[in-house]
């Protein structure tokens, strides 16, 4: 279940944070940040600070997370074929979302990571048909429009992969929360 609590907007608008190929959930969240513990809530707020601080920083001089914050200024992540590979850890996208992401755009995911976006209703997983990363730089502002499924930038619109029935089990905060909503599990008793 998401700690955060989940607003949802038809377009999110900001600058984009640009990787390439085969980023692992090792470079999504190191595992040496995995005893965090993403229910509690400062925890919640530590693991932020840490996405995507595997990354090689001779390639990505810039991080999501400036040093020192919990949060990041970019809402969208534009990423390559295989984004997510690795482990299965549900740490990868919570950490994401902790950090204030809202979007991840990718030419491909590994399965695992796809499902932990859906399951954790973390962050939106958006597939592009467009290696959109060779095209956005890293600070460059784009809009994601759901309602649309595109992507704009640069008074260019780049067409989205719909996301189905995945769309309302994010935004309801995960597949837990989505089962609550639709009256599939009870919901928890409140003392």
């Amino acid at each position: 279940m998401s700690i955060k609590s989940k607003s949802f907007e038809d377009i999110v608008t900001g600058p984009v944070y640009v990787v390439s190929d085969n980023i692992d959930t090792d470079q999504i969240i190191p595992a040496e940040y995995l005893n965090l513990v993403p229910t509690i809530p400062e925890e919640y707020e530590k693991l932020g600070s840490y996405a995507l601080a595997g990354l090689p920083e001779s390639l990505y001089p810039v991080r999501l997370v400036p040093e020192g914050s919990m949060k990041s200024a970019y809402p969208i992540v534009i990423a390559g074929k295989n984004f997510g590979c690795g482990s299965s850890r549900e740490h990868a996208p919570i950490a994401l979302g902790a950090a204030g992401v809202k979007v991840v755009v990718a030419q491909s995911y590994a399965r695992i990571f796809f499902r932990n976006c859906v399951a954790t209703g973390e962050v939106f997983p958006y597939d592009s048909a467009e290696r959109l990363c060779d095209i956005l730089k890293t600070g460059d502002l784009a809009t994601v429009n759901f309602k649309n499924n595109t992507l704009e930038f640069a008074g260019q619109i780049h067409l989205l992969k719909p996301l189905g029935e995945v769309l309302p089990v994010v935004q309801a905060g995960g597949i837990f929360e989505y089962a609550r909503k639709m009256g599939m599990i009870p919901k928890p008793q409140t003392a």
